[in-house]
């Protein structure tokens, strides 16, 4: 089992979130974090904007993974969201995106939080781990698509 895939539970799935910027966008993300973990959601939002200021985490095609170190976070945790319409994020390749896996660190995550966004950016750069995050209607369906997707040796 990926990194990904133990560290991401289905009460971090939402599908079809209905957002029309990346700041609200942003925003949605910390208020899910403040009501399903206790984060106060301005430590969240925070750290968000601050690190899509330091440049946009979208990989191209319909892909982000927006990711933060936030203050006093215990473990790592991670949300997989997808858009009912795709927001600009400005992504290299300059198409709107639908897609994100939000990544938070606590503060001394180094290590791991690069072993999981290489993981991310392995997994997101297979068009058929895409098509079939895409064919999914509810949380447990995307979570096993996850769990059972091999990563490249």
């Amino acid at each position: 089992m990926s990194t990904i895939a133990r560290l991401l539970s289905t009460r971090n799935i939402r599908l079809d979130m209905d957002v029309s910027s990346r700041d609200s966008f942003l925003d949605e993300i910390a208020r899910h974090m403040e009501r399903e973990h206790g984060m106060p959601k301005e430590w969240v939002f925070q750290s968000l904007s601050r690190r899509e200021k330091a440049g946009s985490t979208a990989l191209g095609e319909g892909v982000a993974i927006p990711h933060a170190r936030v203050k006093d976070l215990q473990r790592i945790l991670l949300a997989y969201i997808r858009l009912r319409q795709p927001i600009p994020f400005d992504a290299p390749d300059g198409k709107p995106v639908s897609e994100f896996l939000v990544i938070l660190v606590p503060k001394e995550a180094t290590e791991e939080h690069l072993r999981i966004l290489s993981e991310v950016t392995q997994l997101f750069s297979d068009p058929q781990f895409r098509l079939q995050l895409r064919k999914c209607s509810e949380a447990g369906e995307t979570k096993r698509v996850f769990d059972d997707w091999p990563l490249p040796a």
